[in-house]
């Protein structure tokens, strides 16, 4: 037995590195591929898409913008051209979920300093509160790092149409007062084509490693 399996030793080494590759190519030909949808305003609640976008079902972009960031700097769509970029809505005297929503964006930052393809964006719901001074002593705060993140603030309503318009993402706030807003705890993923890609609960830790799973596979895209 053991002369014969001397004999044929090439061919069963063959045979077994043969069944190992067929196995895996198998397996991987099971194993489903990750992928991440591509949101439209008709995917998403409602209440957060502005009524005249809610029908549109396809080809869905993040509009051009124009707003000042934390330095007084005005940013626009070009700072975020070709990038994977995150972006939400706060204000600095948020007193409920904004500090929560804010230490894990900076944990966000932290995990993609290094990663030059990624970027993140903050809107001010509240611009007649929250100043260029305000956001520049709140970036202070919160270990802001000026060539990733802007805090930025502007016309109210310009900031009203992004959110609901292109990030999809903030609620009517008092029928009372025109482009009155509430923000949510949503942070939105955008990739390099400014199409949105994710929506995550800026709350939740769990939800933050899902973010940071879902950057780490567009930037291999």
């Amino acid at each position: 037995m053991k002369s014969l399996l001397y004999r044929y030793r090439k061919f069963f080494i063959v045979l077994i590195v043969f069944s190992v590759i067929t196995i895996s190519l198998f397996y991987s030909a099971l194993k489903p591929q990750k992928t991440l949808p591509i949101y439209n305003p008709a995917d998403v609640n409602p209440e957060l898409v502005d009524s005249t976008v809610q029908y549109k079902s396809k080809y869905h972009t993040i509009a051009d913008f124009s707003f000042v960031n934390q330095n007084g700097k005005m940013i626009t769509q070009k700072d975020y051209e070709g990038k994977i970029y995150v972006a939400d809505f706060f204000f600095t005297t948020c007193g409920s979920i904004c500090p929560k929503m804010t230490t894990n964006l900076a944990g966000v930052q932290k995990a993609i300093v290094n990663n030059p393809k990624v970027m993140l964006l903050s809107h001010t719901v509240f611009p007649e509160v929250d100043s260029i001074p305000v956001l520049k002593e709140y970036a202070k705060k919160h270990g802001v790092i000026d060539s990733k993140w802007n805090l930025v603030t502007g016309d109210k309503k310009e900031i009203y149409t992004m959110a609901r318009k292109s990030y999809l993402a903030v609620k009517l706030g008092r029928p009372d007062q025109l482009y009155d807003m509430v923000h949510t705890e949503n942070f939105v993923l955008v990739d390099q084509k400014r199409r949105v890609r994710g929506f995550y609960d800026g709350t939740n830790k769990e939800e933050m490693q899902r973010l940071l799973d879902d950057i780490e596979f567009l930037s291999k895209e």
